[in-house]
């Protein structure tokens, strides 16, 4: 199959790798000439990964979106949700055929607060695309890129067209389960790194294991009450788009949601942070979407809703941590 991947960074080059490796035709869209040609001529990819790793030499860059969409029937969209909304309206007026997008976001638009599929429906008009599909699940590129073994999920409403994609993307590293629920899915896969927020805040602050484990077993309770407000179903949060994603993003150092929030917890203050960060951290927007929709729709999330006070309320973490504890006890 021919594939373009839109975005040459960790995600987008270990999928374009996975993809080559399953005998596919890829080519990736960035925008840094100095990267494309890296990629082209060393088969390197040192902004994000270590000199030492090769790429595919069949795998190829370019800088022209015209030439990455030309006569590709699967288009994976790997640029952060920022960015999203820009790129599908430089791709639109560039489609000569219907398309399948397949989304390797993770996120909110941050314009409309709405679901990455929603905002693709929005902006590609229906006659030039196929079903969206969603690849979610605990996936960091880091690991991916050296042929790890890593499960994550095909999330399409149609359950024919997750199954056709999970076979396009699986190999004997990388495997991939078919399921319909997009909303549930989605929602996961974007409130799970506010979450990771969290436990890098406590982490940072200096506790241990008890109180991470409680951590990110009542953000899952927060993840699933949120999502089955919205039609999410319960059985997704079980899976790999839900404790799966949520597991590898609260624990891993790979992780740029726990490491922001390790940061935060060490300063008991989210201002240096905020003020020097460079990288991409979505769980930063997610917390300010997820909290006003929540706040309209009634929704209690209090781990949520702390992250939020200690990145836009200037909320000191240690003291937002004794309110939690002195929360109310109720059931489980």
């Amino acid at each position: 199959m021919k594939i373009a991947i839109i975005g040459t960074g960790t995600w987008g080059t270990a999928l374009g790798q996975v993809l080559t490796d399953n005998g596919h035709d890829v080519i990736l869209y960035g925008r840094e000439e100095s990267q494309v040609k890296q990629i082209n001529e060393e088969h390197r990819n040192t902004d994000y990964f270590g000199p030492e790793l090769i790429l595919p030499i069949s795998m190829v860059a370019t800088t022209s979106l015209e030439k990455a969409l030309k006569g590709r029937r699967y288009i994976v969209l790997a640029v952060p949700t920022v960015a999203m909304r820009s790129v599908l309206r430089q791709i639109a007026p560039l489609l000569t055929q219907k398309v399948y997008f397949i989304n390797a976001a993770k996120g909110f638009d941050p314009e409309t607060s709405v679901r990455i599929s929603e905002l693709i429906r929005n902006e590609i008009p229906q006659e030039r695309r196929f079903d969206i599909i969603a690849i979610i699940g605990p996936s960091h590129a880091e690991e991916v890129i050296l042929r790890q073994l890593t499960a994550v999920t095909s999330t399409c409403l149609d359950l024919v067209v997750a199954h056709r994609i999970a076979k396009l993307f699986s190999n004997n590293y990388f495997r991939v389960y078919a399921q319909t629920d997009e909303i549930g899915a989605e929602i996961g896969a974007a409130m799970k790194n506010t979450i990771a927020i969290a436990s890098g805040i406590i982490q940072g602050l200096g506790y241990g294991d008890n109180a991470r484990a409680a951590l990110v077993t009542r953000g899952l309770a927060e993840m699933v009450k949120y999502g089955k407000h919205f039609g999410g179903h319960t059985k997704t949060y079980l899976g790999l788009a839900g404790l799966g994603d949520l597991m590898v993003t609260c624990n891993s150092y790979h992780s740029r949601n726990f490491m922001a929030g390790l940061q935060i917890g060490k300063d008991d203050s989210a201002a240096h942070f905020l003020a020097t960060n460079k990288a991409t951290v979505e769980g930063i927007r997610t917390a300010k979407v997820i909290y006003d929709i929540a706040q309209k729709n009634k929704i209690d999330v209090p781990i949520v809703e702390s992250v939020y006070h200690v990145l836009y309320d200037s909320a000191k973490p240690s003291e937002l941590i004794k309110i939690l504890m002195m929360r109310p006890l109720k059931e489980e």
